[in-house]
């Protein structure tokens, strides 16, 4: 076959070609690729065509969305991945295939495959928050830049930012730190957080909670407003109650609405498209 006819051929595959098509549909197109191209008969142009034709090829596939490098997402070769991204300038909650939690700050973005639930593998741009559902068969982890968190509990955050690095803080359960090339491993306890920065890593503690020492039940209320966006109405004789609580910084706010209910005797309702919890 001259060039002009392979060079045809070339073109006719390209737009046979869906954009997005079945493995079946696909080994078709090649073993088309290949009757077509590569006859049984002799070929007489050079090496440096056959380069040319991988290439060609090479291009087709990625314009159909198959990529044959490895990332820490999966252990074996996926077609497409999942990409959330936060836009917003407030803090955007997204629920994963296996019901897992994640807050994800304003400016972020978080990865994972379509074969989550089996491979719960998920990379980060950003900062969120985690509150993972436990699965003992299928670990939780988040790549980060260099760092690898391997969930072994349920509430945590993570920041990562090429200039500042790496921080990943614990407010409950138990999580395992790794970074790329280095054996050590590091295990957090709720209260801790790894930091990771310029080959540099070490824990720390840090406050998880918010205290409340007879404060105002409306100091309560400015507090949920400002880390959940929810406004709290409650009945005026509660204007001046007395309230002392210790709060989880990222506990779910259902726990808190249904903890004040208890000690002070209320019902509630939570309207989620309002964003307004009120107390009766």
């Amino acid at each position: 076959m001259d060039k002009e006819k392979l060079d045809k051929e070339f073109e006719k595959l390209w737009n046979e070609i869906p954009l997005l098509h079945s493995d079946s549909e696909k080994e078709a197109s090649w073993k088309q690729f290949q009757t077509k191209t590569f006859a049984v008969k002799k070929p007489k142009f050079k090496i440096w065509r056959y380069v040319s034709a991988a290439a060609v090829l090479i291009f087709m596939l990625i314009g159909t969305g198959i990529y044959f490098n490895r990332s820490p997402l999966q252990d074996k070769f996926y077609l497409t991945s999942n990409v959330i991204e936060n836009r917003t300038l407030t803090v955007k909650t997204v629920f994963l295939p296996d019901s897992s939690k994640v807050e994800l700050s304003p400016k972020s973005k978080i990865t994972y495959a379509n074969n989550f639930e089996n491979n719960r593998k998920i990379e980060i741009d950003g900062e969120a928050c985690f509150k993972v559902k436990k699965d003992k068969k299928h670990p939780f982890q988040v790549f980060c830049n260099e760092t690898t968190t391997t969930v072994l509990g349920t509430s945590f955050t993570v920041q990562g930012n090429v200039q500042k690095g790496v921080t990943v803080a614990l407010y409950e359960g138990s999580v395992q730190m790794n970074v790329k090339a280095q054996d050590k491993k590091w295990i957090l306890k709720p209260g801790e957080k790894f930091m990771y920065g310029n080959n540099i890593a070490e824990v720390a503690e840090f406050n998880r909670f918010t205290d409340f020492e007879n404060e105002k039940l409306s100091v309560v209320s400015d507090y949920i407003m400002a880390n959940y966006g929810y406004k709290m109405t409650i009945p005026k004789e509660y204007d001046h109650q007395r309230i002392t609580i210790r709060i989880n910084k990222k506990e779910d706010l259902k726990t808190i609405v249904q903890l004040i209910s208890e000690m002070y005797n209320l019902n509630f309702e939570i309207n989620e498209a309002l964003k307004q919890i009120t107390f009766r």
